[in-house]
């Protein structure tokens, strides 16, 4: 651990504590705003579009290296403006309705901060590469295997960061949300008020954290040390610039018109855009290692990309299950800490199986794990917690689901990164794995889709009030909610494991 690791780690850790507010977004989403489960599951995909564009931000990055401090400080205002948005929807919604109506407020709200976040993000990354020196205090050049070494410490406790962030945040929402049963909605509002007032805590912390990277900096310089930023100038790529430009602009043309089919053009056109780009980094490989990354990348894409049963899940675990803030904070603890134990026991698993066997056990893993969810929607846990005194409850086994599942979800991505870390070029690995890392969030945005059909089709409503007057705005029904988890289970098993299938028996088989 160096003092010129912490700065990038604040900017990470500050991206783990973002997860203060989910809880309590989730609950106002719920009780108060009348959005369908579809509309949100396309909500999930306009969020997801910053993330897709890491590869111009970071050429932007590379353009302004010397001014990467105003990137933060851009992304921590729009963090800054999402937190005091959503403060003005919980504390004082009769002012905002004045402006514009509650639902587009949460809209804006919900599209600012995934900015911020994916903003800071990139700009970390590039602080990493500043934050590993060159030289030692003597001015001599570290050999390859401790520069390598060092490379690898400060990725490791950028993940390490991030999760703790999680971890925090889940801790401090289960004791501000403790002895809350009772709370009348006022008191309720103005609790999840203070808790988007605390959350303002997340931008100082990116801020501080590139402050401090600017002080270790000027601190090495003046003692004549050599630093780590880019040799010369680096040259404009009209093309990545041009690109990106093209699909905000595209983007935000779609997502502000009446057309119908908007967020399927818009991931049609990325899509189209990222293939391209494959299409051309792949040139830079053999044939063969070039086929393996496609059958690679195909194989992960699908597995990620099968939809999720949407917000109506969590609707009916609050209202039917009574599922609370306090115990939904407790679930995201558990998910965090496992998560981070998941990352290192079965780093050994990754290390010797194929991405195609990893896979497949993943996917037959969730398929099991999807199983619980159906029973309790079904009510298993009245017949265990009958033959067990009341242990075997609803929220034991939600529990016991967290924690299995936990680390799973962590290691989907680790083979395919570690594949691009040992075959990439070396003069392109930066780009290898931008590239790479759009076209599996574009899987995300695939998910978000395929989420947002299946709701439209089994239709899951839940009771929301006017959070001034209290009066009723919509009523719950979740009568559909069964079908719908389990036509989900069905294709969270069958479309990865046949693709898998497909792919292992083509000229892009993986053994990797």
């Amino acid at each position: 651990m160096r003092w010129s690791f912490l700065p990038p780690l604040m900017v990470y850790f500050a991206a783990g504590v973002s997860g203060l507010t989910s809880v309590v977004g989730a609950f106002f989403l719920k009780e108060y705003l009348d959005l369908s489960a579809a509309f949100i599951a396309g909500l999930a995909f306009w969020a997801g579009l910053p993330w897709i564009l890491k590869l111009p931000l970071g050429h932007v990055v590379d353009l302004f290296w010397r001014w990467k401090a105003v990137l933060i400080l851009v992304g921590a205002g729009l963090i800054a403006l999402s937190l005091l948005i959503m403060f003005g929807l919980v504390s004082r919604p009769d002012n905002m309705r004045a402006v514009f109506p509650l639902e587009t407020w949460y809209i804006i709200a919900l599209l600012l901060a995934p900015s911020g976040y994916a903003i800071q993000d990139v700009v970390a990354d590039a602080m990493t590469v500043e934050a590993v020196p060159r030289t030692d205090d003597a001015g001599q050049p570290y050999g390859e295997t401790q520069s390598r070494a060092m490379h690898t410490t400060m990725q490791t406790l950028g993940r390490i960061a991030i999760i703790s962030g999680f971890v925090s945040v889940a801790s401090v929402n289960i004791w501000i949300f403790a002895d809350t049963e009772a709370l009348a909605r006022e008191a309720r509002l103005g609790l999840y008020a203070r808790v988007y007032l605390i959350a303002l805590i997340i931008p100082v912390i990116s801020v501080s954290g590139v402050v401090l990277h600017t002080i270790v900096q000027r601190r090495r310089a003046a003692r004549g040390l050599q630093q780590t930023g880019p040799k010369g100038e680096t040259e404009v790529d009209w093309q990545i610039l041009g690109g990106g430009l093209a699909f905000v602009v595209l983007s935000l043309v779609l997502g502000t018109s009446d057309l119908e089919y908007a967020q399927e053009t818009v991931f049609v056109a990325s899509l189209s855009i990222i293939l391209y780009l494959i299409r051309q980094l792949l040139k830079n490989l053999d044939p063969d290692a070039a086929r393996v990354l496609i059958g690679t990348a195909t194989i992960i894409f699908v597995f990620r990309a099968v939809p999720l049963p949407g917000p109506g899940l969590t609707w009916f675990e609050i209202d039917n299950l009574g599922f609370d803030e306090q115990f939904l904070s407790v679930l995201s603890l558990i998910t965090s800490l496992l998560a981070l134990v998941g990352l290192i026991i079965l780093r050994p698993l990754m290390a010797k199986r194929s991405i195609a066997y990893i896979v497949v056990l993943l996917t037959i893993a969730t398929g099991i794990l999807s199983l619980p969810n159906i029973g309790l929607y079904y009510g298993v846990h009245e017949w265990t917690a009958a033959r067990t005194g009341g242990i075997v409850d609803a929220r034991f086994i939600a529990i016991l689901d967290t924690a299995i599942e936990s680390p799973l979800a962590q290691i989907a991505m680790v083979p395919m990164l570690a594949w691009i870390a040992r075959n990439a070029p070396p003069h392109l690995k930066a780009t290898f794995f931008a590239v790479m890392a759009s076209f599996t969030n574009m899987a995300l945005s695939a998910s978000s889709l395929g989420t947002k059909y299946l709701n439209k089709v089994f239709l899951v409503t839940r009771a929301s009030v006017d959070p001034v007057t209290g009066e009723q705005i919509s009523g719950a029904d979740y009568s559909q909610l069964g079908y719908l988890l389990i036509v989900v289970g069905g294709i969270t098993v069958a479309v990865p494991l046949l693709i898998v299938l497909v792919v292992q028996a083509s000229p892009y088989r993986t053994s990797e």
